[in-house]
Protein backbone atom coordinates (compact mmCIF):
# COMPACT_ATOMS: atom_id res chain seq x y z
CA UNK A 1 0.00 0.00 0.00
CA UNK A 2 2.89 2.36 0.67
CA UNK A 3 4.30 1.78 -2.80
CA UNK A 4 0.88 2.43 -4.33
CA UNK A 5 0.54 5.61 -2.29
CA UNK A 6 3.95 6.82 -3.42
CA UNK A 7 3.03 6.16 -7.04
CA UNK A 8 -0.30 7.97 -6.61
CA UNK A 9 1.50 11.04 -5.25
CA UNK A 10 4.01 10.91 -8.11
CA UNK A 11 1.40 10.25 -10.83
CA UNK A 12 -1.88 11.74 -9.51
CA UNK A 13 -3.68 11.55 -12.88
CA UNK A 14 -2.88 7.88 -13.58
CA UNK A 15 -5.63 5.24 -13.18
CA UNK A 16 -5.60 3.53 -9.80
CA UNK A 17 -5.70 0.04 -11.35
CA UNK A 18 -2.46 0.79 -13.19
CA UNK A 19 -0.80 2.25 -10.08
CA UNK A 20 -1.84 -0.70 -7.92
CA UNK A 21 -0.63 -3.23 -10.48
CA UNK A 22 2.67 -1.38 -10.91
CA UNK A 23 3.22 -1.27 -7.14
CA UNK A 24 2.43 -4.99 -6.70
CA UNK A 25 4.85 -5.92 -9.46
CA UNK A 26 7.58 -3.55 -8.28
CA UNK A 27 7.42 -4.75 -4.68
CA UNK A 28 7.10 -8.48 -5.30
CA UNK A 29 8.80 -9.41 -8.58
CA UNK A 30 12.36 -9.19 -7.25
CA UNK A 31 11.52 -11.73 -4.52
CA UNK A 32 10.63 -14.55 -6.92
CA UNK A 33 12.86 -17.14 -8.51
CA UNK A 34 12.85 -17.19 -12.29
CA UNK A 35 10.67 -20.31 -12.44
CA UNK A 36 8.03 -18.61 -10.25
CA UNK A 37 7.71 -15.46 -12.39
CA UNK A 38 5.29 -16.98 -14.98
CA UNK A 39 2.98 -18.12 -12.16
CA UNK A 40 3.11 -14.66 -10.59
CA UNK A 41 2.38 -13.03 -13.95
CA UNK A 42 -0.58 -15.36 -14.43
CA UNK A 43 -2.02 -14.52 -11.02
CA UNK A 44 -1.54 -10.79 -11.59
CA UNK A 45 -3.19 -10.96 -15.01
CA UNK A 46 -6.18 -12.78 -13.44
CA UNK A 47 -6.48 -10.12 -10.73
CA UNK A 48 -6.15 -7.21 -13.17
CA UNK A 49 -7.66 -8.40 -16.47
CA UNK A 50 -7.19 -6.00 -19.32
CA UNK A 51 -4.93 -3.62 -17.39
CA UNK A 52 -1.92 -2.75 -19.54
CA UNK A 53 1.07 -1.16 -17.87
CA UNK A 54 3.03 1.50 -19.71
CA UNK A 55 6.61 0.42 -20.30
CA UNK A 56 8.89 2.15 -17.79
CA UNK A 57 11.89 4.01 -19.17
CA UNK A 58 15.05 2.83 -17.42
CA UNK A 59 17.43 4.12 -20.11
CA UNK A 60 19.31 6.57 -17.88
CA UNK A 61 19.53 4.08 -15.02
CA UNK A 62 20.76 1.29 -17.29
CA UNK A 63 23.42 3.51 -18.86
CA UNK A 64 24.65 4.55 -15.40
CA UNK A 65 24.80 0.93 -14.24
CA UNK A 66 26.74 -0.14 -17.33
CA UNK A 67 29.24 2.70 -16.77
CA UNK A 68 29.74 1.74 -13.15
CA UNK A 69 30.16 -1.92 -14.07
CA UNK A 70 32.87 -1.01 -16.55
CA UNK A 71 34.65 1.14 -13.94
CA UNK A 72 34.63 -1.71 -11.42
CA UNK A 73 35.50 -4.47 -13.92
CA UNK A 74 32.10 -6.18 -13.69
CA UNK A 75 30.19 -7.65 -16.60
CA UNK A 76 26.82 -5.95 -17.03
CA UNK A 77 24.80 -9.01 -18.06
CA UNK A 78 21.13 -8.53 -18.83
CA UNK A 79 20.17 -10.66 -15.81
CA UNK A 80 22.28 -8.45 -13.51
CA UNK A 81 20.78 -5.26 -14.94
CA UNK A 82 17.21 -6.60 -14.69
CA UNK A 83 17.62 -7.74 -11.09
CA UNK A 84 19.25 -4.46 -10.10
CA UNK A 85 16.37 -2.48 -11.60
CA UNK A 86 13.87 -4.73 -9.78
CA UNK A 87 15.53 -3.97 -6.46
Amino acid sequence: LRAAGNLKRTFPDEEEFVLMLRSIIDVNLCKFLSQDVPLFNGIVSDLFPGVVLPTPDYTDLTEAMVRECELTNLQPTQYFLDKTIQL
